[in-house]
């Protein structure tokens, strides 16, 4: 598989918290708030005070200090009749902003589309956040299933082909600290899903694809592959799906794969290769 340099593809680990928290440029205060933001799944639209507390670890006081001035500055919204929190704007904004000023989505999504049409499959163009890989960008073309997937969807970083794509990207030492670090927060997903995982992985690894086929949803055949864009430090993936039922696992293998390996060489900065 064409890579970036391991230096490269570990440019999304996080420092360790002693290191961040040592660091005189490091705001304590900052980074518990974003935390709280962190704290919605897909899914989710309200939190409570003890949801935040037991997923953060931080003091209750703390959380209602921090989810006060979220609300303030129009990141969270209060409801009093439940007394939870939701989402709000603020959010949307940043987000959405984020996602206007990204080259990568410019770049990738008239492409996209004309895989999608082309193959009759559905698109996708995502990167790793923390444990998950979080779409950028999702052209839907299968009308076979329906999963409501879209731009800010989570996938898991080891059933998803996309998941699987950035971990055979990586370096071997890099690959099992993300792993660890994957084991320790979810170990009954780990025990379940490390036999699939690993041999997909080392599928990637030789052709250059990653597959799911029906790992991480029961409905889903996908392949994936990781790629670094133009201008760009840190992996993302592609990745292309359909209902099992419309395309079969040869089909992926034979035709959708290779395809995909191409718009990612396409779309990839040549210094990474």
């Amino acid at each position: 598989m064409d890579t970036p340099s391991a230096s490269a593809a570990a440019s999304v680990e996080l420092a360790p918290p002693r290191e961040r928290e040592s660091d005189p440029n490091f705001v304590t205060a900052l980074a518990r708030g974003l935390e709280l933001l962190r704290c919605f799944r897909t899914g989710e639209a309200m939190l409570g005070n003890q949801d935040f507390v037991r997923r953060t670890g931080f003091p209750k006081a703390t959380v209602s200090r921090l989810a006060g001035t979220l609300v303030q500055l129009g990141y969270l919204r209060y409801d009093d009749s439940l007394g939870k929190y939701a989402l709000d704007a603020g959010v949307l904004a940043l987000g959405f902003s984020y996602l206007a000023a990204s080259d990568v989505v410019a770049l990738a999504r008239p492409h996209m589309l004309a895989f999608a049409q082309t193959h009759g499959v559905s698109v996708s163009l995502g990167k790793r956040e923390r444990l998950d890989v979080i779409y950028m960008e999702s052209i839907r073309n299968d009308a076979g299933v329906m999963l409501g997937l879209g731009v800010g969807s989570r996938l898991s970083l080891v059933s998803s082909s996309m998941g699987r794509a950035y971990l055979a990207a990586l370096p071997p030492a890099r690959r099992e600290r993300v792993l660890a670090e994957f084991a320790q927060a979810f170990p009954e997903q780990w025990k379940q899903q490390e036999t699939a995982m690993r041999a997909a992985v080392a599928q990637a690894e030789r052709d250059g694809y990653a597959a799911s086929f029906r790992d991480w949803h029961p409905a889903i055949h996908a392949c994936a592959v990781a790629f670094r864009p133009v201008g760009e430090k840190d992996l993302h993936m592609l990745s292309c799906s359909a209902s099992y039922g419309a395309v079969s696992e040869q089909t992926f293998h034979d035709k959708l794969a290779p395809a995909l390996r191409a718009l990612g060489a396409r779309l990839s900065d040549p210094g990474a290769r």
